[in-house]
């Protein structure tokens, strides 16, 4: 009897549909076609079989627990029988494959075991429990976490994607193998990509480069991110590939004779000083060339007419010893020297960095550490891995430090964020590459994004020091929060207790833990904002019935608020506060209305008679809105809109835009203006002045004298006579704007002056 056989397409399931990659920005007409590279080799290649497997971990495991490994791949082939993959292979050399990559990093048997079934819960009907029970719960939170969601429907694969990146990213963070797995597979999908059709390579390769890559790049495992970034780039951009694969061939050809002396000279200079050292020339990477093409604007040549050594030495002492030398071989570029062991990078990377002027006047890039920092440069956080003595290990603490720390700003990021996009946009934010290192008064280095501010170095303290600060100094100088900063300075907080984060932050923070932090306060604001809106619309409601919510009682509401599937009253209020249920409705099932009366008539909220009007106060923040098509000002005549997930938005009652709304008169609100108004209203008005110098500065003046600030102003010649100007000003209400232009009249300039309506 012959099984049936199965299909799977592993790389299809991991993909997302994310913004592009930018465009390259170059114009050769090489790049004009993308052909299809050649992905023959892939499949020619022979099969790595679990005998391979087990006989390659005879070097680090005990016999006992490479027979566990074996039992893996037994009950993983058996769940995966008759399945195959696109190439048509079996499927279950995939896992083993995974698993080897893993094996090369030295992982421990559990973790091997997990990549072993790391598809069986996604591609088989075989449940979670059945895997703790045949092997530990372990292993199976370990399978889990690797595992997409396929129980929930979503309205988009990009929701589903990214609420399935949102479960891994989560796992990872009670344990790190969930993501090394991961890794590892994307790393053997990408390997065996060609077999895919080219939209489906692009989108895989579009992720790859920027989510995996860069997260490889976070943990430090550099030869992962390095093999993953040329495979994205060669699928992404084919035809880009292979011109510059060409030309940095024919480049190094040129430059062999060069390198070789340089490799020469330096070998001699430690062989005088009895230094012991590893000297070898660096080849640059396809990808990193063409980044630097595309970011910097500059030429092949440029990029590749720089020649890069490394040297590897025992200790870090003898690492500025050879610095010493080869700034004495070679005159340094000014300016071009990093010192990344005193200042380690923020996945633990360590090393010297210097730039020379070499023979000809070509530049050289040498690299200098120890061989533990090497060990650390290649594996990161994977570095000699003992899972046992995970944290602990002095070659790799400081790497594994650094990631966990990165780990619990995941875990705040996940916790304010809204949902799984908002999520993955704060986590692919939050994988820049370049970075700033700057101080605290104490000395202590913190590690930033490029361009980062000073609110983003305030959230990386803490964010309770991110929420209430209000200003900076930097190097003991007065800053505004909105100040770029730069590697090097000192950066001090000033915090005032009760301060708040604010909306326009948002306009300039680069940090995925900032931008988490401000719109989880914003959003928990503009709850309660909108709860306490709610009360007052219900209120206002209920007293056409001769009730209000008092009378009626916290237990009734409660009910009521169950009744329509919220747990508390408080989030029937903010519910009805942010628009999205009518109050009327609410107010009329509290007071025991009929419950069949037709909705079109229960929703006839201006024809109720008892209701009082709502009374708006211009203070309810985030969920009352003022129309930028009329700016309503109190003494005006008003009305709302329910405008559903914002609140009310308030018009002018002769605002053109109300036309539309007329056949849906359940949207409408009858609202007034609060009594004692202490807020200040935008409004715009339009003058027509004479075009004379000056004009603008005394017209300006005049409304400053008459206590009124100007958001805006937007300036046009009409005739070369005249000019018209649009100021945006706060007033306290129509007297006040009165006022205004009553003064404004008394300009001789001015021609003309009336209140916008757009």
């Amino acid at each position: 009897m012959t099984a049936a056989v199965v299909t799977v397409d592993p790389e299809d399931r991991s993909q997302t549909d994310l913004n592009p990659h930018p465009s390259s920005g170059l114009t050769s007409d090489h790049f004009l076609q993308e052909p299809t590279p050649d992905d023959s080799t892939d499949l020619m290649r022979p099969r790595f079989l679990i005998s391979d497997l087990c006989a390659s971990l005879e070097s680090y495991l005990p016999p006992s627990q490479i027979s566990e490994v074996y039992r893996a791949y037994l009950f993983s082939a058996e769940a995966h029988h008759g399945q195959q993959r696109k190439s048509g292979e079996p499927y279950i050399y995939h896992p083993i494959a995974v698993a080897r990559i893993l094996a090369e990093m030295r992982m421990d048997y559990k973790c091997l075991m997990a990549a072993i079934l790391h598809d069986v819960l996604e591609d088989t009907d075989m449940p979670k429990d059945e895997l703790a029970r045949q092997f530990d719960d372990e292993i199976a939170e370990l399978v889990d976490g690797v595992s997409k969601l396929t129980q929930i429907d979503f309205k988009s694969r990009a929701e589903a994607q990214a609420a399935s990146f949102r479960k891994m990213m989560l796992a990872m963070t009670r344990d790190i193998r969930v993501i090394l797995i991961k890794l590892a597979d994307r790393l053997h999908n990408m390997r065996t990509l060609g077999v895919m059709a080219p939209d489906k390579r692009r989108r895989i390769s579009r992720e790859t480069l920027e989510i995996y890559a860069p997260i490889a790049n976070r943990l430090g495992i550099n030869s992962v991110r390095l093999e993953l970034e040329e495979l994205g780039f060669r699928h992404q951009w084919p035809w880009r590939y292979l011109v510059l694969e060409r030309a940095v061939c024919r480049a190094r050809q040129n430059q062999r004779e060069l390198v070789a002396n340089v490799e020469v000279v330096i070998r001699q200079r430690l062989r005088e000083e009895a230094i012991d050292g590893e000297v070898s020339g660096r080849e640059k990477h396809l990808y990193s060339i063409y980044l630097k093409m595309q970011q910097k604007t500059r030429a092949f040549d440029d990029v590749v007419d720089v020649f890069a050594f490394r040297v590897v030495v025992d200790r870090v002492d003898t690492c500025y010893r050879v610095l010493g030398q080869v700034h004495n071989l070679y005159k340094p570029v000014p300016g071009r020297f990093k010192d990344y062991i005193a200042i380690p990078k923020s996945n633990g990377y360590q090393s010297l960095h210097t730039v020379l002027f070499g023979p000809q006047g070509a530049p050289i890039e040498v690299q200098i550490r120890t061989r533990d920092m090497q060990r650390i440069a290649e594996s990161g956080i994977a570095a000699h891995w003992l899972y046992k003595d995970f944290g602990q290990r002095g070659a790799s603490g400081g790497a594994t430090a650094l990631a966990n720390a990165w780990l619990q700003d995941l875990l705040e990021m996940q916790r304010d964020s809204g949902d799984s996009q908002e999520f993955l946009e704060h986590v692919k934010i939050d994988l820049f590459p370049d970075e700033v290192y700057v101080f605290t008064p104490k000395g202590r280095i913190m590690v930033l994004p490029k361009e980062a501010t000073v609110v983003d170095f305030a959230y990386a303290i803490h964010s309770d020091v991110g929420n209430t600060c209000v200003a900076a100094r930097i190097d003991r100088r007065l800053a505004p929060l909105r100040s770029a900063l730069r590697s090097g300075q000192t950066v001090e907080i000033i915090n005032v207790p009760g301060a708040k984060p604010n909306a326009a932050w948002l306009n300039f923070v680069v940090t995925g833990k900032a931008r988490a932090n401000i719109r989880g306060y914003l959003k928990n604001l503009q709850h309660q904002e909108a709860e306490a809106l709610g009360r007052r619309m219900l209120n206002a409601e209920l007293a056409g019935f001769g009730l209000n919510i008092d009378s009626i009682g916290e237990v009734a509401i409660e009910a009521q608020a169950k009744k329509v599937g919220f747990s508390n009253a408080g989030q029937l209020f903010a519910d009805i506060g942010l628009g999205n249920r009518l109050p009327l409705l609410v107010a009329r099932s509290l007071a025991g209305a009929d419950a069949d009366t037709s909705e079109q008539t229960s929703l006839q909220t201006t024809e109720h008679g008892g209701s009082r009007r709502l009374a708006i106060r211009g203070t309810e923040g985030m969920v009352v809105h003022f129309a930028r098509c009329c700016r309503p000002i109190p003494g005006d005549q008003i009305t709302g809109l329910f405008s559903s997930g914002k609140g009310i938005v308030v018009h002018r009652c002769e605002c053109r835009n109300l036309g539309e709304f007329q056949t849906k008169r359940d949207k409408w609100l009858e609202v007034e203006w609060a009594e004692d108004l202490k807020a200040e209203f935008a409004t715009e008005i339009r003058v027509e002045a004479g075009n004379r110098p000056g004009a603008l500065a005394t017209i300006a003046a005049a409304i400053a004298e008459q206590g009124s600030n100007i958001e805006n102003v937007q300036s046009r010649e009409k005739d070369g006579i005249t000019t018209t100007l649009d100021f945006t000003i706060n007033v306290k209400g129509r007297r006040h704007l009165a006022l205004i232009m009553r003064r404004l009249r008394q300009i001789p300039l001015v021609l003309r002056i009336g209140r916008l309506a757009r």
